[in-house]
């Protein structure tokens, strides 16, 4: 807990979305609809996977994880937007601000290590089928999980608690639609030198070595799949990860946007854009890219249908 005479400020005021007061109402239905649509999508995902023994394996594991990982990585920042955009409540309490930075640290980092244990499970279904079932164990992929959790809780935790120790004195508004790491640091009158060193070096352990490890997989992958000398082979392969590519190009696609290209003239704007990116429209399409492209699922979907159904009658 922070000290009573460590800063003046008491709450923050939360600007949210650069979009004029008569856009106020189409904005808020769209990102309600969007919201909804994220947490209805990814229990049904949950659901599925929870009630088709077909899907009891290493892959549908994870997914069922990422699922619920999406489902609270937008539970962080959205509702309070949403409240923020239909009754102009745009105040937020420091002790407030500081948990809403923690939870977004702690989903996204995790977010980053199940998309990455699931780019392995390809790789080890790919390149290495016939020691598959030995090789993914179920010991294995409760390891990831766990190891998952504990080094995002670990991440985000070193940032809260480096957080916490600064002053903000004066100047509480935060031109942003959740508290951000970033836009909080630019607030404080401390010296924060040690939160951007730990921001580069736990931004390198948490995005960009899980990112590599992706890249790492898929170039395995592409290897694998090149020796393959039949067309049906290549598509029966290509089938296996093409919805976690398509997730993979989402998420990391946002943050190198942010992160990793030239700033234009209105650096804020383009930050709110990409974090709508990743916390907003990503999480909300996962169901669509893992139902839509995916038969197992949509198998799962037309059995509980066809349950439903036949109870009804």
């Amino acid at each position: 807990m922070r000290k009573e005479n460590q800063s003046s400020v008491s709450e923050f005021l939360l600007l949210g979305l650069p979009i004029r007061p008569e856009q106020q109402s189409m904005f808020f239905t769209l990102f309600l609809g969007m919201y909804l649509t994220t947490v209805l999508g990814n229990l049904l995902i949950i659901l599925l996977i929870r009630l088709d023994s077909r899907l009891h394996t290493p892959m549908y594991f994870f997914l069922s994880h990422l699922a619920f990982t999406d489902i609270t990585f937008s539970s962080v920042t959205v509702p309070k937007m949403l409240i923020n955009m239909k009754i102009q409540r745009l105040s937020i309490s420091y002790e407030g601000c500081i948990s809403q930075t923690y939870f977004f640290i702690l989903f996204a980092d995790l977010d980053s290590f199940l998309i990455t244990s699931m780019a392995y499970d390809r790789y080890v279904a790919i390149c290495h089928p016939l020691h598959y079932t030995t090789i993914m164990s179920q010991s294995l992929c409760v390891m990831l999980v766990v190891g998952s959790w504990v080094i995002a809780w670990a991440c985000a935790l070193l940032h809260t608690l480096l957080l916490a120790r600064l002053s903000f004195c004066a100047d509480n508004t935060i031109p942003h639609f959740f508290c951000d790491l970033a836009a909080l640091l630019k607030l404080s009158c401390s010296d924060t030198s040690i939160n951007q060193l730990v921001i580069f070096t736990a931004g390198l352990a948490a995005i960009m070595l899980p990112f590599l490890c992706i890249l790492l997989s898929y170039g395995r992958i592409g290897a694998t799949i090149l020796r393959i000398p039949s067309t049906k082979g290549i598509c029966k392969a290509l089938s296996t990860c093409g919805s976690h590519l398509l997730v993979v190009t989402l998420y990391y696609g946002a943050i190198i946007g942010l992160y990793f290209l030239p700033s234009s003239s209105n650096t804020s704007d383009k930050n709110i854009v990409a974090s709508v990116m990743y916390t907003v429209v990503t999480p909300m399409l996962n169901p669509f890219i893992y139902s839509l492209r995916n038969k197992d699922m949509k198998g799962a979907l037309r059995k509980l249908l066809s349950k439903k159904t036949y109870s009804s009658n």
